[in-house]
C-alpha cells in the first residue's frame, strides 16, 4: 500500500497521523508511507523521529483580514497547491489521509484532482472549517468524538473511530498507587492534582496556580505541576523571590516537563489542563475527573466544545480563561475533592473508544476495496 498522510502544525495533528502510519506498517510491512507538511511545524521533528519521510509545501491558515501579509500567504498557499499536486502525481498513492491543519486543504484537493481515494480524521468535538469545506471531496471522515458526527450532517460517510493515543489505563491497585505516590515523596493518603498546559505550558494556568503554591493553600491536596520548559525558569525565579526553593515545595512537585505522563496521569486524582482533543482523549482513557481551562481564540472555539464532551458526562468542570484566577481555581478543586472522584472517573471512561487503530485501519481498507 502506498500512503500519503497530510499533517502539520501541532502534535494534536501529527501524532494521530504517525499512529495511523504505524498501524498500516504493522498490518502491511511493505507499505510505502510519506508525510506532507510545512517547514514550520512540529512535523519537522516528530515525523523523521518516527522514521517516516516528510515532504514540505507552502500552506498557511488564511484570515478574512485584508492585509499585505494575508495576500502574501494566499499566494504561497496557491503555490502549495501546485506543490501538493506534483507530490501526489509523482508518488501515485493508493490512499491519502489528512489528520488536521491547513495542510489538508492543498493535499485533499490534489487527491481529488487525481481521483485518489482519501479520508480525513477529525480529533476535535467541533469539526474545523477545513474539514467542513473538504467534506464533500473525501470518501470518509473519521471523528474522535460522537459529538462531532452530529456537526457534519451534510457528510455522507462519517464514522466514529476515536483518536489514536499512546495513553493506557494501567489499572493500578490501591497499594500500587500508594507506592507510586511514596516514590515521588508524597503522602500516600492525600489526593494528587496534576497541572499541565501542553508541551509549552499555559501561562494563564501557571499564573493562577502560583499564588496557591506561595500561600500554601493546598494543604488538602498535593500538586504535580509541569509549567512548561520555557516557563519553568520564570516560575523558579518568582518562587525564589518569595524565598521558596522550587525543588523543595511543600505538598508539590514542579518539573519543566513530564516525560512519564502515562504513569503520572494514572496516579493522579484530578487533572487540570487545557482541553485539546488529545488531552480529552487521554483523560477518557485513564478515566480521571478534569478541570478544563479551554484555550481561547482558537478556531471554532473547539477547545470549549472538547471540554463539554466530559462536562456533559458529569466528569469535568470548566473554568473559562477570562474567569480564571487563583481563588476560583482553588475553590473549584476543593469542591471537586468533596465529590465522588471514582464515579466521575468512570463517567470519563465512557467517552473512550476501544480499538481505535483497528477501526481506522478498517475504514482505510474499506475505501480501497471500494476503489
Amino acid at each position: 500500500m502506498k500512503v500519503i498522510i497530510a499533517a502539520a502544525g501541532t502534535g494534536g495533528h501529527i501524532n494521530p497521523g504517525i499512529a495511523i502510519a504505524n498501524k498500516i506498517k504493522k498490518e502491511q510491512p511493505n507499505s510505502e508511507i510519506i508525510f506532507i507538511g510545512t517547514t514550520r511545524g512540529l512535523e519537522n521533528d516528530l515525523v523523521p523521529r518516527a522514521g517516516y519521510k516528510l515532504k514540505t509545501i507552502d500552506a498557511y491558515g488564511l484570515s478574512k483580514e485584508i492585509s499585505i501579509d494575508n495576500f502574501k500567504k494566499m499566494i504561497k498557499t496557491f503555490k502549495g497547491l501546485k506543490q501538493a499536486r506534483t507530490i501526489v502525481k509523482e508518488f501515485n498513492p493508493d490512499v491519502i489521509i489528512g489528520t488536521g491543519g491547513y495542510i489538508c486543504g492543498a493535499v485533499i484537493l490534489a487527491a481529488h484532482k487525481y481521483k485518489v481515494p482519501c479520508l480525513l480524521h477529525e480529533s476535535n468535538a467541533f469539526p474545523g472549517k477545513a474539514v467542513k469545506m473538504l467534506s464533500g471531496k473525501v470518501d470518509a471522515i473519521l471523528v474522535g468524538f460522537e459529538d462531532a458526527k452530529s456537526r457534519l450532517p451534510k457528510s455522507a460517510n462519517v464514522v466514529v473511530t476515536g483518536t489514536p493515543t499512546k495513553m493506557r489505563d494501567l489499572h493500578y491497585t490501591k497499594q500500587e498507587k500508594e507506592n507510586k505516590k511514596k516514590e515521588l515523596g508524597f503522602d500516600s493518603n492525600k489526593p494528587i492534582v496534576l497541572f499541565f498546559g501542553g508541551s509549552q505550558g499555559a501561562k494563564a494556568i501557571n499564573d493562577a496556580l502560583l499564588p496557591i503554591i506561595i500561600e500554601k493553600k493546598n494543604k488538602d491536596y498535593q500538586i504535580i505541576w509541569a509549567p512548561g520548559p520555557k516557563q519553568y525558569d520564570i516560575i523558579k525565579e518568582k518562587l525564589e523571590n518569595e524565598h521558596i526553593n522550587i525543588g523543595n515545595v511543600s505538598n508539590a512537585k514542579i518539573v519543566p516537563y513530564i516525560y512519564n505522563m502515562e504513569e503520572i496521569m494514572n496516579i493522579s486524582d484530578i487533572i487540570v489542563s487545557r482541553s485539546g482533543a488529545i488531552t480529552i482523549t487521554e483523560i477518557g482513557v485513564v478515566g480521571k475527573p478534569g478541570i478544563f481551562i479551554p484555550l481561547p481564540n482558537v478556531s471554532e472555539n473547539h477547545q470549549e466544545y472538547n471540554a463539554n464532551v466530559l462536562k456533559n458526562k458529569g466528569a469535568a468542570k470548566i473554568i473559562l480563561n477570562k474567569d480564571l484566577n487563583s481563588v476560583i481555581l482553588h475553590e473549584t478543586i476543593q469542591k471537586m475533592l468533596k465529590e465522588d472522584l471514582s464515579r466521575m472517573g468512570e463517567k470519563a471512561k465512557k467517552i473512550a473508544t476501544q480499538s481505535v487503530e483497528d477501526k481506522i485501519y478498517k475504514e482505510i481498507t474499506n475505501i480501497l476495496q471500494r476503489g
